[in-house]
């Protein structure tokens, strides 16, 4: 099998899923991974995003959120609980040059993951796997790291 075979696999395995830091071998592997399991992958490119607002702002458009979309923590739970405008059998979700977000606004960064961990959680118990690869040079407490 090979190596995107494999990580199709995994990609296919909600338990397995949830908050991982994204790393370079990782990151060539990702998108043909992620096309072979039938997943789509949605990328945030968050280089020079500065605070909690332009995060908000930079996932909604990443994510296509719809115009309800509130621009606030509780608001961000919502959609990623719901996701019905983008019906998939999971999901795998890039946060690209994380580093000057979580540089400008640990809290604010912090905050961001916990709830995308909580939402993997969630669709983890509802069968559906949901991955968030956080692109950081840095090792952050919630971010787990694939062999």
């Amino acid at each position: 099998m090979t190596d995107d075979k494999k990580l199709a696999h995994l990609l296919r395995q909600p338990r397995r899923a949830g908050l991982y830091r994204l790393t370079r071998p990782l990151a060539n592997a990702l998108a043909p991974a992620a096309q072979a399991a039938g997943f789509p992958i949605l990328g945030c490119d968050l280089s020079s995003c500065a605070d909690k607002a332009d995060f908000l702002d930079r996932i909604a458009a990443a994510l296509r959120f719809p115009e309800w979309f509130g621009h606030n923590w509780d608001a961000l739970t919502d959609c990623l609980g719901d996701l019905g405008w983008l019906p998939a059998d999971g999901y795998v979700i890039v946060l690209a040059n994380a580093d000057p977000f979580r540089a400008s606004a640990e809290a604010a960064f912090d905050t961001a993951l916990e709830i995308f961990d909580e939402a993997a959680q969630d669709w983890a118990n509802e069968g559906v796997p949901m991955w968030i690869f956080v692109d950081t040079g840095a090792r952050a407490a919630r971010l787990r790291e694939l062999p």
